[in-house]
């Protein structure tokens, strides 16, 4: 089995990304299932039902979501309306939606957790590796391949819980800080890892954002409202093979796109 997974969508230029490269990425790499983050992929910050739906037709098959999950409020009323996104499951009980997923699709099954971290995260959230323990544990009765998005700022967080789960899963892949890492890996027994798989959008602003804007909240420390920026686009993502019978990753390949659009 061959997973797709893409890193965060920002914006309007992640979308047309995948609107115009997709299928030409799919007939290129050849996957069984995509995955994506798509927790800025409303303006930047924040998802809505109509922009879940578009990513949904573009061939996305599940969505997975982060600390931006609630910036467009309109989603805590219709998240429970799509099978294929989930959110963060650590958060606290009673928050809309599910933090686990399986995907049954052509004979291929896989689970999905969405996990976010705590080190310099804002939003309160419970331990993510007894969550990992708990959701894993479900999905375990119901397929061998099991993929972890762990939403964090952290690389040891990131890592320790890559560790932890090594050969409990088949890849824990990071999000959240838009910037594609080097060190995808196969660990020791049999888990794929990458720290962060990167951005899709605005490839030539600050993680997305408008350059300007970004570097007077550093001078000056006054807030202000983030634009995402122009000029060409990025798609950074993953594609993990693991074994349909062990749910072992066998390998990972980072894929790193600029297009002119």
């Amino acid at each position: 089995m061959k997973i797709f997974f893409i890193g965060d969508i920002f914006g309007k230029t992640g979308r047309v990304i995948l609107a115009g490269e997709l299928e030409k990425l799919k007939r290129a790499y050849s996957w069984d299932l995509c995955i994506a983050n798509a927790e800025n992929s409303a303006g930047g910050k924040g998802i809505t039902y109509d922009v879940a739906r578009e990513i949904f037709e573009y061939g996305v098959d599940a969505l997975t979501l982060g600390n931006h999950a609630w910036a467009r409020k309109e989603i805590l009323d219709c998240i429970d309306s799509f099978d294929g996104l989930i959110r963060p499951a650590n958060y606290p009980e009673g928050v809309p939606g599910k933090g686990r997923l399986l995907i049954d699709k052509n004979g291929i099954r896989l689970g999905v957790v969405n996990l976010i971290g705590r080190v310099y995260m804002e939003q309160p959230a419970e331990c993510p590796f007894l969550t990992a323990d708990r959701e894993i544990s479900v999905l375990k009765q119901q397929c061998n391949a099991i993929l972890v998005d762990f939403h964090a700022e952290a690389t040891s967080e990131k890592t320790a819980l890559a560790y932890y789960l090594d050969g409990k899963v088949s890849a824990v892949v990071g999000t959240h800080t838009h910037v594609q890492t080097a060190d995808e890996r196969i660990l020791k027994n049999g888990t794929a890892f990458i720290t962060d798989v990167g951005m899709t959008g605005p490839s030539e602003g600050i993680i997305g954002v408008e350059r300007s804007q970004i570097i007077n909240r550093f001078v000056t420390g006054l807030p202000a409202r983030f634009k995402p920026a122009g000029g060409r686009g990025c798609l950074n993502a993953v594609l993990i093979t693991i074994d349909d019978l062990s749910g072992k990753a066998t390998n990972i390949k980072r894929i790193a796109e600029i297009y002119d659009l």
